[in-house]
C-alpha cells in the first residue's frame, strides 16, 4: 500500500496549514494491514523533513518502507518503491485523494491498483486485502524488510568484494521436510513468488498437506538467517520419487535472497538426494514470462532440455556434477 499524505493520511495540507490531523480510520487500516503482512510506503509531494517529523509525532514513521517524499511525479515514486522492495508493480495499491494523481499513476503503471481514499473502506473489503492465512512471518514482514534495508546500506558502504561481504553475514541455510506448521507459509510462497518459481503453479494448503503425507513425494522447505535477523522461509521444493528418475515438480525461492548467493542451495540438496538414491533428476519448467532466472539456474546446475511442449519444458540432469555450497554459508539439514 502506497499512501499519499495531504488529505489522505491526514486532513489538511502540511505546508499550507502547518498543523494537520491524521485520519483515525486510515491509521487503523495501516496498523491492521501491517499485522496481516501487507507493507506500506508513501508517495507524497511534500517537504521531506516536515512530513517525516509529523509522522514521527504520530508514531507512524516506522510503518513506512522506502518512503518517497519529494516533488517527483507519483508514478516515479511508486516505481522506485516497488524496485526498492523488489516486488512487481502488480502487487502495489496506491491511495490518493486527487483524481489527477491516481490517473497519472494508472496511465504510467496500468497494473497498479489506484484507490480513491474516500473508497478505502470498500476497497479493503475485497479479497486482495483479506489474506487466507496470517502466518508468523506475515506479522514480522515489515521488520524483515527493515533488516534487508540495513543489510543493503552496509553492503553499499562495504569496500571489499561481494563474497567477502557475504562472509561477514554469518548466513545459515536450513533445509527440512515440511511440517504442518510450515504449510500456510508454503502456500503463501507459491502465490507470491514469480521470478524464481519454476512452474508458476500455486498449491493450496490442502494440496500441500496431502503431498506432505504421500510416500511417493518429498516436500522440502528452506529458511535463511544471518547476523541481522531472519529472512524467514524462503524456499520450497516438491519432488516425486521414482525409478529411474526423481521428478522435481516445483522449485521456488523468494526474491528476497536473490543477491545472497544461495539460489542453488536447495536445488543442489535435492540433486544429492536423488544421486544417493541411484536416480537421475528431471525437473518441470513452465515459461511464465517472469521466471527466466529459474531457467538459468537449472542450466547452470547442469540440466538439459529433453522435451518441450509450447511453454512447458522437461529438463534432466545425470547428476555427475553437483556444485558445492559457497564457503560463506553454513547449511543445516534437519
Amino acid at each position: 500500500m502506497v499512501w499519499d499524505l495531504d488529505n489522505t493520511l491526514w486532513d489538511g495540507v502540511l505546508l499550507e496549514d502547518g498543523q494537520v490531523t491524521v485520519r483515525p480510520e486510515v491509521v487503523e487500516a495501516i496498523r491492521r494491514l501491517d499485522e496481516l503482512g501487507i507493507l506500506h510506503s508513501i508517495a507524497s509531494r511534500n517537504d521531506h523533513d516536515s512530513a517525516v517529523e509529523r509522522l514521527r509525532e504520530e508514531g507512524l514513521a516506522d510503518y513506512f518502507l522506502y518512503p518517497q517524499i519529494n516533488w517527483n511525479p507519483k508514478s516515479a515514486s511508486v516505481e522506485q518503491i516497488a524496485t526498492s522492495l523488489n516486488i512487481g508493480l502488480d502487487a502495489v495499491a496506491f491511495v490518493d485523494d486527487q483524481p489527477f494523481e491516481r490517473e497519472e499513476v494508472e496511465h504510467t503503471h496500468p497494473s497498479v491498483l489506484t484507490v480513491d481514499v474516500t473508497e478505502l473502506a470498500e476497497t479493503l473489503r475485497t479479497p486482495e486485502f483479506q489474506p487466507k492465512f496470517v502466518t508468523d512471518e506475515s506479522r514480522i514482514r515489515r521488520e524483515m524488510y527493515r533488516s534487508a534495508a540495513l543489510r543493503d546500506r552496509i553492503e553499499h558502504d562495504y569496500t571489499g568484494t561481494n563474497e567477502e561481504f557475504l562472509a561477514t553475514l554469518d548466513m545459515r541455510f536450513t533445509i527440512s521436510e515440511a511440517r504442518r506448521e510450515d504449510l500456510q507459509r508454503a502456500e503463501e510462497l507459491t502465490v507470491r513468488t514469480n521470478q524464481l518459481n519454476s512452474t508458476g503453479r500455486t498449491y493450496s494448503y490442502e494440496e500441500l498437506d496431502e503431498l506432505r503425507h504421500s510416500p511417493d513425494h518429498l516436500l522440502l522447505v528452506a529458511g535463511l538467517t544471518d547476523r541481522y535477523g531472519t529472512y524467514g522461509t524462503i524456499g520450497l521444493a516438491l519432488v516425486e520419487r521414482g525409478r529411474p528418475a526423481w521428478h522435481l515438480r516445483m522449485m521456488l525461492m523468494s526474491c528476497r535472497v536473490m543477491a545472497r548467493g544461495v539460489g542453488t542451495v536447495l536445488l543442489n540438496h535435492v540433486m544429492r538426494l536423488a544421486r544417493e538414491d541411484g536416480a537421475v533428476l528431471r525437473a518441470d519448467f513452465v515459461e511464465t514470462g517472469r521466471n527466466r532466472v529459474m531457467y538459468v539456474t537449472y542450466a547452470f546446475a547442469g540440466f538439459r532440455e529433453v522435451e518441450r511442449d509450447g511453454s512447458r519444458l522437461l529438463l534432466e540432469s545425470d547428476l555427475r556434477q553437483i556444485q558445492p555450497p559457497p564457503e560463506y554459508l553454513t547449511i543445516e539439514v534437519r
